[in-house]
């Protein structure tokens, strides 16, 4: 059964008020469950959010209908669970254009709108240049795929990409140009606002910084840049997310700076995102960073972890950010690097559920995993 919107925060509110905060250096997990809830093994699907909507709905987006990691053939696909993530529904294509689409985000907005986001890439164009001993199938197939347009033409759907549901999803918008893109998608605030920390993929310098949205992410407008760190190059930071937190919002940053190199950094602002922190470490391996404020208050942060044992942790903090747990372990049993970018939901009564992307050992078509937790 859906919960009203003021219900469930209502009850959020109510088990708050009953229970302190525990240290962020105490956190544990209760792993209850982990189940694979792609519908199509034969498909790969990568680089997926999971959202739960003020009605207890929840949705996920990922990037489908995929050969491979790289490849031509990616589509935003979106599914929904009304179960707590117990079954799911059977994919729906909410965009295919004629290059790869990627990383797909899922927002819910305060006026209950839905916004999910994407990139297009032509980074399979070198690998199929190179592509001279294939079988003739599959070298059809992907010649076909990438002569839908003219080189000129591809070029131009380059782009970081949204589109809009005002009515739960039953119609979507046309994809529209967004100023930034990462994976996970903007971060609705209390004050109607709705802003997007991310990167100017295709556009000279490759700028980082905010996008913010008045009118229910209809329009975007750059807000503010992100500071680079002295010594760093601005174009290795990748795939920021947002959260609000008390007073202040946080950005997490995918870092490839030979300083803390593979790290998560973090910036702050305390003025409504109009100016940030230069950059700093957390002391957290991993990428890329997935953030949540829980019903109590305190902060989740889930990340890959592409180092033995390959798989998915979390971190907490319950000071608004200012320090985090130590490693919080979701998944260890991950086959190769080739997985991650988990997303994490709170249900009523504590539960926490974390999806990713998962390349198997037993399949070359990486799947979408779901874990049922719990603090403890």
């Amino acid at each position: 059964m859906y919960l009203t919107r003021r219900k469930l925060h209502q009850t959020l509110a109510t088990a708050a008020a009953y229970s302190a905060l525990p240290s962020a250096a105490s956190a544990e997990a209760r792993v209850e469950s982990i189940v694979t809830i792609s519908q199509d093994p034969a498909m790969y699907s990568g680089w997926p959010t999971m959202a739960r909507r003020s009605n207890g709905e929840l949705l996920v987006v990922c990037s489908g209908g995929r050969e491979a990691h790289v490849c031509p053939f990616g589509r935003v696909e979106l599914m929904r669970s009304r179960d707590n993530g117990r079954t799911w529904t059977w994919p729906e294509v909410l965009a295919d254009t004629a290059i790869d689409d990627r990383d797909a985000g899922i927002c819910e907005t305060a006026k209950g709108s839905l916004l999910v986001t994407t990139f297009t890439s032509l980074a399979y164009e070198p690998v199929l240049a190179k592509a001279t001993d294939w079988p003739a199938a599959r070298l059809a197939m992907w010649r076909g795929a990438n002569d839908r347009l003219s080189p000129g033409q591809r070029k131009q759907m380059l782009g970081t990409w949204m589109m809009r549901s005002s009515d739960g999803g039953m119609t979507w918008s046309q994809l529209y140009r967004v100023p930034v893109n990462s994976p996970h998608g903007p971060t609705s605030l209390s004050d109607g606002r709705i802003i997007y920390a991310g990167k100017q993929l295709w556009s000279p310098g490759q700028k980082n910084g905010v996008a913010v949205s008045s009118d229910d992410g209809v329009s975007w407008r750059w807000l503010s840049d992100i500071p680079t760190r002295p010594g760093d190059d601005g174009t290795q930071y990748h795939e920021l997310h947002a959260v609000a937190a008390d007073k202040r919002i946080i950005v997490h940053i995918r870092n490839h700076n030979p300083a803390n190199a593979g790290e998560t950094l973090q910036c702050e602002s305390a003025d409504g995102g109009r100016s940030w922190t230069v950059p700093h470490p957390i002391g957290v391996w991993g990428l890329p960073s997935h953030l949540l404020r829980l019903g109590d208050g305190r902060l989740l942060m889930s990340y890959g972890y592409r180092r033995k044992p390959h798989g998915n942790q979390a971190r907490v903090s319950a000071d608004h950010g200012k320090t985090w747990s130590e490693p919080i372990t979701i998944s260890a049993d991950g086959a190769s690097g080739d997985l991650g970018y988990p997303s994490t939901v709170e249900a009523l009564g504590g539960e926490l559920l974390t999806l990713w992307y998962e390349k198997p050992a037993s399949s070359p078509r990486a799947q979408l995993r779901l874990a049922r937790w719990r603090l403890t």
